[in-house]
């Protein structure tokens, strides 16, 4: 039965992407750009991990696994902001981008001490 439900879980998420890729959404930022399909197709992608990431932080079998997932949701974040930059022109994406990593980081560390089970300055 998990074979079953990985290979439909597999089957719908080359699906999905599939068509990001074949027929993308309407973009929702400027419509001028010269790569706006690219960046439309790539923001729609990453939504669509951070959903996943965020499922595995819900359903971790153990709490590495979720902290592993929510490392990885902030560098997916991290790649949104990169993306929202790109597309609007706007530099301050990056630095929410930046303060985000750095709090990945940070929280990253502390999750890990805390399933340890040591003190913070150990």
């Amino acid at each position: 039965m998990k074979i079953i439900r990985w290979f439909l879980g597999a089957a719908l998420l080359i699906g999905i992407v599939s068509l990001i890729i074949i027929k993308p959404f309407p973009f929702l930022f400027y419509q001028n750009l010269p790569h706006v399909g690219f960046l439309g197709r790539a923001l729609y992608i990453i939504i669509l991990a951070c959903f996943l990431t965020l499922y595995r932080i819900w359903k971790g079998p153990t709490g590495a696994d979720r902290i592993v997932a929510v490392d990885i949701l902030g560098i997916m974040i991290v790649g949104l902001c990169a993306v929202l930059t790109i597309s609007t022109g706007r530099s301050w994406y990056i630095d929410i981008g930046i303060a985000w990593a750095l709090q990945s980081f940070i929280s990253t560390l502390a999750l890990s001490k805390y399933l340890e089970g040591r003190d913070f300055d150990e």
